[in-house]
């Protein structure tokens, strides 16, 4: 144990030099004691957080609020969330004798890793946000991922579940401590599933149909089997009205919160990271504080100028539709005139593939709407990109089309004055970002 320790210290010190070192000594330490996550010793709280979307999120509200009460947290900023990461995370915060020196240890956990992270310790709290359709070549169909999650959750841990998803609500079956999350019928609410495709058609149980009460977007919201009966539970944690037109979200029927980001996908983050925090003992005036007009520093949404320009990045992870359309639901949401960019320009960051089907399962027709005066379509796959768009009903006259991106970028930047908003992914943001200004 101590040797595996001190080659990961010294390995995370020489990654920081070279700017990398996230996982790698942690891989390091597992090859020196292959059950050394056993054999440390673990602070009072382990909250744990995976799910398809919000993780990196979720995970950064909950260390400022934990941190804001005044708790010692270490979490895994970098977003390194495989059993490397985390085995990095642990030992770099842990004395030569196998103490962590911390509170809380949040870790922020791949959905599909989740089993082997939590091989030999178990999470106090765990938060699952979400499960959806994601990354086929590497998570295959949602109900896939819950069955990959399901050996990680260990009997005395709490969880905390989107009680407005029919599937991750799943885990809670049988379960002693869970404590729910979810969204009232709001001003954001419609009567059926939206989006181009149904997942929540039939029950994840019993595959039986399922029937909505309302729904907040896509197949999320108040659901119940027309077979076995499985329906969205009563919320421990709810938002009880939201109103993104003026950015207000109210939790519980009396806590009021500023949303920086009027998103319905930033709601359900808050809500998630305040469940969390309320579990570990925070007021909930504490907790509503430090959310409230809480801007994210991990930079999945960031604003920048291009020339006259004022511009916004919404990061929309590759091959996940739902992300995406949250992110056209709020550029559709806006009134001022527009320009919007979609860039593809490289599918993964870990791995390459020129599988795109999952464009087709994004509802571009979100984008069909009077300010959204130009579509710029960038990118190597600029290509697929037009021709999912030609089975919209969004003219072509509005439509360009190019691969590449400096250029793309210097003609906007060579004309107009009106918003532009980016939605692409992690893989793709820095080619944005190296022709633009950043704001802070």
């Amino acid at each position: 144990m101590f040797l595996a320790i001190l080659v990961c210290k010294l390995g995370r010190f020489v990654g920081k030099l070279v700017g990398k070192g996230s996982s790698m000594p942690g891989k390091f330490a597992l090859k020196i004691c292959p059950d050394i996550l056993r054999r440390v010793q673990m602070p009072p709280h382990i909250i744990a957080v995976t799910g398809s979307n919000g993780k990196t999120s979720t995970v950064e509200m909950i260390a400022a609020i934990l941190r804001a009460d005044g708790r010692n947290v270490v979490y895994n900023e970098e977003g390194s969330n495989q059993i490397e990461g985390v085995t990095t995370l642990v030992l770099t915060h842990a004395t030569l004798g196998g103490r962590v020196k911390a509170d809380v240890l949040l870790i922020e956990s791949d959905e599909r890793y989740a089993a082997h992270s939590f091989r030999f310790f178990h999470p106090t709290q765990f938060v699952v946000t979400n499960l959806y359709r994601d990354q086929l070549t590497r998570n295959g169909h949602p109900e896939w991922v819950y069955d990959a999650i399901l050996p990680a959750i260990h009997p005395e841990t709490k969880l905390i579940l989107n009680a407005d998803d029919p599937l991750s609500s799943c885990f809670g079956a049988g379960h002693e401590a869970v404590k729910w999350f979810g969204l009232s019928r709001c001003s954001i609410s419609c009567d059926a599933p939206t989006g181009v495709y149904h997942d929540g058609a039939y029950c994840p149980l019993c595959h039986a149909p399922m029937e909505y009460d309302y729904v907040h977007y896509n197949h999320i919201g108040a659901y119940r089997c027309t077979g076995c009966g499985h329906c969205k539970p009563s919320t421990d944690y709810t938002a009880t009205a939201v109103d993104l037109t003026r950015g207000l979200l109210t939790i519980d029927g009396s806590l009021t919160v500023q949303l920086a980001f009027c998103s319905i996908y930033n709601v359900y983050n808050i809500l998630a990271a305040y469940a969390a925090c309320r579990e570990c003992g925070v007021a909930a005036e504490i907790a509503a504080g430090v959310i409230g007009n809480y801007v994210l520093k991990n930079g999945r949404m960031q604003t920048f100028t291009l020339g006259v320009h004022h511009g916004t990045l919404l990061t929309s992870k590759h091959e996940n539709s739902i992300a995406y359309d949250t992110n056209l639901r709020y550029i559709a949401s806006t009134t001022a005139p527009c320009t919007v960019m979609v860039m593809v320009d490289a599918v993964s960051r870990k791995y390459f593939t020129s599988e795109t089907s999952w464009l087709w399962d994004i509802d571009f027709d979100l984008l069909d709407c009077p300010h959204v005066e130009k579509i710029v379509l960038c990118g190597r796959y600029c290509n697929d990109l037009a021709e999912r768009f030609s089975f919209t009903g969004i003219p072509e006259e509005r439509l360009t089309v190019g691969a590449d991106i400096p250029a793309e970028c210097a003609r906007l930047k060579a004309q107009g004055d009106e918003a532009l908003y980016v939605v692409t992914c992690f893989s793709d943001r820095d080619k944005l970002l190296s022709q633009v200004e950043k704001e802070d």
